[in-house]
């Protein structure tokens, strides 16, 4: 006769610990986002969100954001402070937290951003602009980057359109650039690099292929510690350049500053 017994259900002194530290980044990511929501009422930034000082509220919440998710930032070089239209390549959500951590700069994100239950409010409080990628909306964000840019307030936008695993540039979608142009204002280029504790390129911050973004944000809090590099390119002068030939220099730039920064941070650079 076969004797029934209970499934072992109990938890091992690790998987208890990893809970824990689970349970904990949950409550400080919780505890940064409800800091976000105090920063915009506190300061009554949603007055007027696009207001180039806000952009000092915007990089301390980035910095918490960093810190929760055990993101090290790491700069090579200076970040510019001149107004200028910033462009930047595409890895991930996380992209945000680490720009926006060392530039004092105002996002363009997805339209569909501004609907997420939460973050979407806090991301309009701090400023961030909001575009339908492929309809005529672009034409109004294009206008809408040109005064903020002629007002001296930095603008920040993804060219790739769409998230990559960070080892190469995409193609550069540069419709919006002619908001430089527009305003007589630099391109200014900021690259990103994040890299594990094995000096390798890292392939959990990455935001792509079918991952939910709830499943992503769980690996992102699981993750062991990512360093974030962060490099500038000399700034780009629009003045004489067309939309398409501005596209073009911004492409090669990035591409040849993506490969320079991953020769500087890689154990194993990539090969072209």
């Amino acid at each position: 006769m076969t004797q029934l017994t209970e499934p072992n259900t109990a938890v091992s002194p690790k998987g208890f610990s990893r809970i824990a530290l689970y349970t904990k980044k949950v409550i400080a990511m919780l505890g940064a986002v409800s800091q976000g929501f105090y920063l915009v009422f506190r300061h009554q930034l949603y007055k007027d969100p696009n207001n180039p000082s806000n952009t000092r509220y915007v990089q301390y919440f980035c910095r918490k954001l960093c810190k929760v998710f055990n993101i090290n930032v790491q700069v090579h070089g200076e970040i510019p402070r001149q107004p200028a239209l910033w462009v930047s390549n595409h890895i991930s959500w996380l992209d945000v937290a680490v720009l926006g951590s060392g530039a004092r700069v105002f996002f363009l994100a997805k339209a569909e951003i501004e609907k997420w239950p939460v973050l979407g409010k806090l991301a309009k409080g701090g400023g961030t602009l909001f575009i339908k990628r492929g309809s005529g909306d672009s034409l109004r964000i294009r206008e809408q980057m040109t005064d903020f840019l002629k007002q001296d307030s930095p603008v920040l936008f993804f060219p790739e359109a769409t998230t990559s695993d960070g080892s190469r540039i995409k193609k550069v979608h540069g419709r919006l650039l002619g908001a430089a142009i527009d305003a007589q204002r630099p391109v200014q280029i900021c690259l990103i690099c994040y890299v594990n504790q094995h000096g390798e390129l890292d392939m959990v911050a990455p935001y792509i292929d079918d991952i939910g973004f709830a499943e992503h944000v769980q690996n992102v809090l699981e993750m062991q510690q990512v360093t974030a590099h962060l490099m500038t390119l000399p700034a780009i002068d629009s003045a004489g350049h067309t939309v398409e030939s501005l596209t073009a220099v911004v492409q090669q730039h990035m591409v040849d500053g993506l490969a320079q920064l991953q020769q500087k941070v890689l154990k194993q650079p990539i090969a072209s």
